[in-house]
């Protein structure tokens, strides 16, 4: 049963006069928070109270909030002054994860311009697609990036600040050095207060097969979704009490392990946003390495790491997880895809007074749905959690006929915190976005106590003969079996049924393909058992959220010779 506590300490958050107060408008829209920001400049700047304490931390650079806040100024200046970007413009971002990338986003917003973070796993196809996609005025990048599509960026006469380039070296002309540029001597930044509902954003989608589709939001949606990030705090600071204790008690300074990218919402707002509001720390890797991870955790005292589930179980896998490596590490947030019930038991044995949690949302709508913590991700940890409370969720093929509770369906959400619509995708802006509702493509139900349980993705649904087959389920199965590491499930042609069910298993251990059906077939119906079984000996590709990538699995799997 779930506690009154819970409860009470939602109703107390959104009651009037509260900092969450939500606000219910007339019409019937979607719910707000009356308090949030209106635009992210407000909510940037407010952060400068900060002042000497330390911010960010990456490699050899440490950077307090005052000396993050002078590098926003001085690149704003040469954003304004050097380059004449002017609001409304759009200005690319390309690089891992490092202090700059940090710095060029907060500047582009005092321009009042237009941020597009672009996928740094990206290849030149992908990088190039989203500078032309999104008709950037600029792009800052660095040198590996550069590299990639060096020739293209020359072509088109592009005007890129390069950070980190090799010193000595010449650089092109279109290009400018972005440590040149903080060096030289501060020019002016006119004040501005940006139109709420001005376009702020445009996040690029996975694409893990087709085209990746521009995400465009208003200052208004990323400043609701980041004050619905802060309740969810809240709420889990006041209903688990004991566990938010031993976190004040231990002396720790919050700080967060940030590995997951911050092109993706899950970096972006929840891990960087989310810290510059609330004074929090950072501590930035370049790319994922869990050794490399748990020794930041234990050289830096990290108190929170949150990850794509195959970070996380590599990390809870480590005989270094538990022991005094981690005893500075308290919160542990998982999001970006499914995990298995084996990840979430390890989790909750191996750390039981860390603050575990797990959450629901999507790049349309800035990573805001449903979220879970503390003793409540203890109580029902393969739930999504409850809606946030400027969230409604229906369930069905059509909002206003949702399905009654239990029911699985097609999940749809309403919030402020919606995309405007897809970045010059007028027709397929129009299909996901349905009188306010957006078609999340995910399907799920809602259980008797309002917790949001997410069951797989509409595109993952394997039609054999008719019978529809959860990828996610099958995964989920083979995923607690003993010795597997990875697995994907995904549709193979078939010319009887239309389609066979496929599986892409890496082990740690020799497991063949007779044991793995044959576990399959013990849990589940005979028609869920692969007619396929490929192990792999490598990781199973994945994209730079942590999402196997399976378009790449099906080819494979078509080249195969049986």
């Amino acid at each position: 049963m779930i506690e009154q506590r819970w409860q009470s300490a939602w109703e107390q958050l959104i009651a009037p006069g509260s900092p969450f107060e939500v606000v219910t408008p007339a019409d019937g829209g979607p719910r707000h928070f009356r308090h949030a920001a209106t635009d992210l400049l407000q909510l940037i700047d407010a952060a400068r109270v900060h002042g000497n304490r330390e911010f960010v931390v990456w490699q050899e650079q440490r950077l307090t909030f005052d000396q993050y806040f002078d590098q926003v100024d001085r690149l704003a200046g040469q954003l304004i002054g050097s380059f004449n970007v002017k609001p409304g413009e759009r200005v690319a971002i390309a690089m891992r994860n490092q202090p700059a990338w940090l710095v060029a986003f907060a500047a582009i917003q005092r321009c009042g311009a237009v941020c597009v973070p672009l996928n740094s796993w990206g290849l030149r196809d992908e990088l190039l697609h989203g500078v032309q996609d999104s008709g950037a005025c600029l792009l800052l990048c660095d040198d590996a990036r550069l590299q990639v599509v060096a020739q293209d960026l020359a072509a088109i006469n592009l005007p890129t600040i390069v950070v980190g380039a090799t010193p000595g070296l010449a650089l092109p002309d279109h290009c400018r050095r972005y440590e040149y540029l903080l060096a030289a001597p501060p020019l002016p930044v006119p004040a501005l207060q940006p139109d709420p509902d001005a376009a702020a954003l445009i996040l690029y989608t996975s694409g893990t097969t087709s085209r990746a589709k521009g995400v465009l939001s208003s200052h208004r949606a990323i400043c609701q979704a980041l004050t619905a990030l802060e309740f969810q705090g809240a709420h889990c600071a006041m209903s688990s009490p004991e566990r938010i204790g031993a976190v004040i008690d231990s002396g720790f300074a919050p700080t967060s392990l940030i590995a997951v990218p911050l092109f993706h919402v899950s970096g972006l707002h929840a891990q960087f946003l989310l810290a510059l509001r609330t004074g929090r720390r950072l501590v930035l890797m370049y790319k994922w390495d869990v050794e490399r991870a748990l020794d930041l955790i234990r050289d830096e005292h990290c108190t929170q790491f949150n990850g794509a589930p195959v970070m996380m179980q590599q990390l809870v896998d480590s005989p270094r997880f538990g022991g005094e490596h981690t005893a500075s590490l308290f919160g542990l947030g998982l999001g970006g895809g499914a995990s298995t019930t084996g990840l979430l038991a390890s989790m909750i044995e191996r750390k039981p007074d860390a603050i575990g949690g797990s959450g629901y949302g999507l790049t349309e709508s800035n990573g805001i749905g449903a979220a879970v913590g503390g003793d409540q991700f203890v109580y029902k940890p393969t739930s999504c959690g409850w809606p946030l409370p400027i969230v409604d969720v229906r369930i069905g093929d059509d909002p206003h006929q949702p399905l009654p509770t239990g029911s699985s369906g097609l999940i749809w959400l309403r919030s402020p915190t919606l995309m405007n619509g897809y970045w010059n995708l007028p027709g397929e802006s129009a299909a996901t976005l349905r009188d306010g509702w957006l078609d999340t493509g995910d399907t799920g139900y809602l259980d008797e106590e309002g917790f949001l349980c997410i069951s797989g993705r509409i595109k993952d649904l394997i039609n054999r003969g008719g019978e529809k087959i959860s990828a996610a389920e099958i995964e989920a199965c083979i995923g607690d079996m003993p010795g597997v590491e990875e697995a994907a499930a995904f549709a193979i042609p078939h010319p009887q049924l239309g389609e066979a069910v496929a599986l892409a298993v890496r082990a740690v251990q020799h497991l063949d393909a007779q044991a793995i059906c044959a576990y399959i077939g013990e849990r589940l119906a005979a028609y869920k058992v692969p007619a396929q079984v490929f192990l792999h000996s490598t990781p199973l590709p994945r994209n730079a959220t942590g999402k196997v990538i399976k378009s790449e699995l099906q080819k494979t799997a078509a080249q195969a010779d049986f």
